[in-house]
């Protein structure tokens, strides 16, 4: 992740901490909280951070007992979400390279009275928890963002246990989409940069080892770009 962009969210850390709504400063790529509609008891201090394009929870088929790592976690909304799903047994992990995006999100765990939630500093292209750790990792709008994708998906990769599952919310490019509109767009769209075609996105899972890969179309971001949802599993 380059530095501009934990600048940029940082700010919007700070924002929200201060009871704004970062949303509001971002275009119509980013979702937000809609994407969280179906969900009980949303904590209100992390859904008012939410800057994604999805839910990626909707498809990560957490079960009790789980360890769960959120790339780019942001306000902390999705591991504590996944917290509660885990249950006591499992543990719920957010990475972010932001120190304000932590700090928010770790008070929003407390106020949460999220035990098993445990916020981490880094970036996602190095992340700090060993090989086979993990037994799921899910990211929203975030992978996009990084200059180095296939590292970044090599390093979810390294860290899921065999028959571990991935659950991304992201946003992708059409595939007739040139690279100048496909620029312009992005710009449009705020939380996307570098942005991968299907079959890119697809083909990066690949080579990094994944199986399963499965990636469906969600929602318009304009310009040609929309949201997906991506699934892949580390073979057993």
């Amino acid at each position: 992740m380059t530095d501009d962009v934990v600048e940029r969210y940082s700010g919007l850390a700070r924002l929200a901490g201060d009871g704004g709504l970062p949303l509001l400063e971002e275009p119509r790529g980013c979702f937000g909280a809609a994407a969280y509609t179906g969900e009980d008891d949303v904590p209100e201090d992390a859904l008012r951070a939410s800057l994604g394009c999805g839910n990626p929870l909707a498809v990560a088929d957490l079960r009790p007992g789980d360890t769960v790592l959120d790339l780019g976690s942001g306000g902390g909304l999705d591991v504590l979400l996944s917290a509660r799903r885990v249950g006591p047994s499992g543990v719920a992990y957010g990475l972010d390279a932001s120190d304000d995006m932590l700090a928010l999100a770790r008070a929003n765990a407390e106020r949460a009275g999220a035990a098993n939630a445990r916020f981490l500093r880094g970036r996602i292209e190095d992340v700090p928890l060993l090989d086979g750790s993990v037994d799921v990792v899910i990211s929203n709008c975030v992978v996009n963002l990084s200059p180095d994708k296939p590292r970044v998906l090599a390093e979810a990769f390294r860290v899921l246990r065999p028959g571990g599952r991935l659950g991304i919310s992201d946003v992708i490019a059409g595939d007739g989409l040139d690279p100048a509109r496909r620029a312009e767009a992005e710009r449009g769209a705020g939380c996307a940069r570098g942005t991968l075609t299907a079959g890119e996105y697809r083909a990066l899972l690949a080579a990094a080892g994944f199986g399963g890969i499965a990636l469906t179309p969600a929602g318009d971001a304009g310009g040609g770009l929309r949201s997906a949802i991506v699934q892949a599993v580390k073979p057993e």
